[in-house]
């Protein structure tokens, strides 16, 4: 029988876990690295949500909260990170205080006497989680864990899954999302910056860098086009996410934002000024580097368990043919949890965004559909775990012609996109600019209607 169930980290999932544990009867043991609950949404405090409230609530979090006298936010205004701190985990996470453990850090999680080989026993045996803080080592015990780390402390390199020559170290790259309108605006403004990504953090840092008036801006864009990266548009049902595509071709088809399509990151050079080769020769001379490609999952403290994870994407591998983008066609995943999570080690379970290991499209709501039905698994009611009890928004993305926002990413205009020059909008005007003109003219007007679609 379960009594304990340790939650390793103390983000909107994991507090969401520990008051569906608390409400089937069973004791959390709250495992948080940081002085505070939502460590990494601090992270990313200054960053808007393309989801409204209503998704970013988990049900018995609100009943938890409702029995005091929390009074819940507009469910259809779109928080930013801060909001969601102040208004929903902060209070959350005072209501949990008794069961909160800050400032251990979990750096590994193994069976009680029973190493990874053994199998008698392994079951009854309880989990020992290790931790590292200001108390020194601490060893815990519980029946069993669900990890809700996150990914956002691990990000991608610019590289294909490795840093590329140059980059580590660099003082002039940043990973992520910064804060280019509030702390980070003296780095970025008056600069040439480029974003290198195609996902939403991508789309959201490019959007607030077109605020800065004399801020010069480069994307590039590692797909071939820039058609699927914009997203569903008005076909989107959340509709903040789709306002981000929509946004974004607007600054494109201006000229606010140059577009470097199929650009893949070779190396790195400088650290003044940067020079930003491609793979393919191309290259991007700016002052600053934001590379916003994805992140990765934190697997160290996992050496010691039994896990079953897709040998690409490094999420659970029953998952794995749901979000893998290789294979899934469409922006939407269904709802899942206890039996698309589960793992060859009893009682053992990964949530959260750590879940989809290195795959993008993660929603809150997916969180707490999967900590909800994982926690009923635990307590035995298999009823209530293999039920849906989420509806997701569809994106209006799907691979293939679609309702997509603007073919801004077509190649007809004046031969194609440029190959090597970055201030040039298309293979005519590069051919003009190498000769010493100003270039062919195409992209010379402020009327989006006219503007060509070179790049």
């Amino acid at each position: 029988m379960i009594e304990t169930v340790a939650i390793i980290g103390a983000g909107p999932v994991g507090l969401a876990a520990a008051a569906h544990v608390l409400e089937r009867g069973m004791v959390p043991l709250i495992l948080e690295q940081g002085d505070a609950v939502g460590y990494a949404v601090r992270a990313w405090s200054h960053v808007p949500m393309f989801s409204n409230w209503r998704y970013n609530i988990d049900g018995a979090a609100r009943r938890r909260l409702e029995a005091t006298s929390w009074q819940g936010p507009d469910l259809d205004a779109h928080p930013t990170g801060a909001d969601l701190l102040a208004a929903y985990l902060e209070p959350l996470g005072k209501s949990l205080t008794p069961w909160l453990h800050f400032g251990r850090r979990v750096v590994a999680v193994s069976r009680e006497g029973i190493d990874k080989v053994k199998d008698a026993g392994r079951e009854t045996a309880p989990f020992l989680i290790e931790t590292d803080g200001a108390e020194g080592r601490e060893w815990h015990r519980a029946d069993a864990v669900i990890d809700v780390t996150g990914t956002w402390f691990q990000p991608n390199p610019g590289g294909t899954g490795r840093p590329v020559p140059g980059e580590a170290g660099n003082t002039h790259i940043t990973y992520g999302m910064p804060d280019v309108a509030g702390k980070d605006h003296a780095r970025f403004s008056g600069k040439r910056v480029a974003v290198l990504g195609g996902g939403h953090s991508a789309i959201g840092t490019l959007i607030a860098l077109s605020n800065l008036p004399e801020t010069q801006i480069v994307w590039l864009c590692r797909a071939r086009t820039i058609t699927r990266a914009l997203g569903g548009g008005q076909a989107d049902q959340l509709v903040a996410r789709g306002a981000l595509g929509t946004d974004l071709a607007r600054l494109v088809n201006l000229g606010r934002v140059r577009v470097e399509s199929g650009f893949h990151l070779g190396s790195v050079a400088g650290t003044g000024s940067l020079q930003v080769l491609a793979t393919d020769g191309r290259q991007a001379e700016v002052d600053e580097l934001v590379i916003a490609t994805g992140f990765r999952p934190d697997l160290s403290l996992l050496r010691e368990l039994r896990v079953a994870l897709d040998p690409a994407l490094e999420c659970p591998s029953v998952l794995a043919p749901l979000i893998d983008p290789n294979q899934h066609s469409c922006g939407t995943v269904r709802p899942h949890g206890a039996l698309e999570l589960a793992h060859p080690e009893p009682g053992f379970y990964i949530a959260g965004m750590k879940s989809y290991g290195r795959a993008p499209t993660f929603l809150l709501a997916t969180g707490h559909e999967q900590v909800r039905s994982i926690v009923a698994a635990l307590a035995g009611d298999h009823d209530a775990a293999a039920r849906v009890e989420l509806v997701l928004p569809e994106t209006g993305v799907c691979s293939g012609p679609g309702p997509q926002v603007a073919q801004v990413a077509a190649t007809g205009c004046c031969g194609g996109t440029a190959k090597t020059r970055l201030d040039a909008c298309c293979v005519k005007d590069e051919v003009a600019k190498d000769s010493g003109a100003s270039g062919c003219g195409c992209g010379a007007t402020e009327d989006a209607s006219k503007v060509k679609a070179c790049c």
